[in-house]
């Protein structure tokens, strides 16, 4: 027998048929989904490389386009956070800064990974055949193994509580 309860109560704050939170749902999904295809796609045929001339402004215009869907994918997420139920609980200032607590070590993170890594290092470069020099093993790769993604998550965890 499994206690179904908790998970009953946690649906309670969460509504599944409210357009906002599908889209958001959506393009969470999408997002990684695309630069992967897309990525894949680039390093099997190197269309794009040849659409643009180099793999360099192939790679500067997916890079351009993935920002543009994670603008998409951050303006559906605070839609369906306004629209969604709130737990009483975290309606409270400890609540608040310890969101923007998280929120500001996820965005080191993800500022210290991109400039780390740069433009072509962060959005798929080594699929257009743009290497880097060397693994970068200083902050914050020297904190955790995937810095930007662990960053992404914190910003989304961080914005959630606040």
């Amino acid at each position: 027998q499994v206690d179904v309860t908790a998970m009953v109560r946690l649906f309670g704050y969460v509504d599944v048929t409210d357009t906002g939170f599908l889209a958001a749902v959506l393009s969470i999904a999408f997002n990684p989904l695309f630069w992967n295809v897309v990525a894949r796609w680039e390093h099997k045929t190197r269309a794009l490389s040849r659409v643009f001339g180099s793999p360099h402004a192939a790679c500067y215009c997916l890079g351009a386009v993935i920002l543009m869907l994670n603008c998409v994918r951050s303006h559906c997420f605070t839609e369906a956070m306004k629209s969604q139920p709130k737990m009483e609980g975290l309606d409270s200032h400890w609540a608040y800064y310890s969101g923007l607590a998280i929120l500001a070590v996820g965005t080191l993170f993800v500022i210290s990974s991109f400039l780390a890594l740069g433009f072509t290092g962060t959005f798929l470069g080594d699929y257009f055949g743009i290497l880097m020099e060397a693994k970068v093993t200083h902050f914050p790769f020297s904190v955790l193994d995937n810095p930007m993604y662990w960053g992404s998550t914190a910003v989304y965890l961080g914005w959630s509580l606040m």
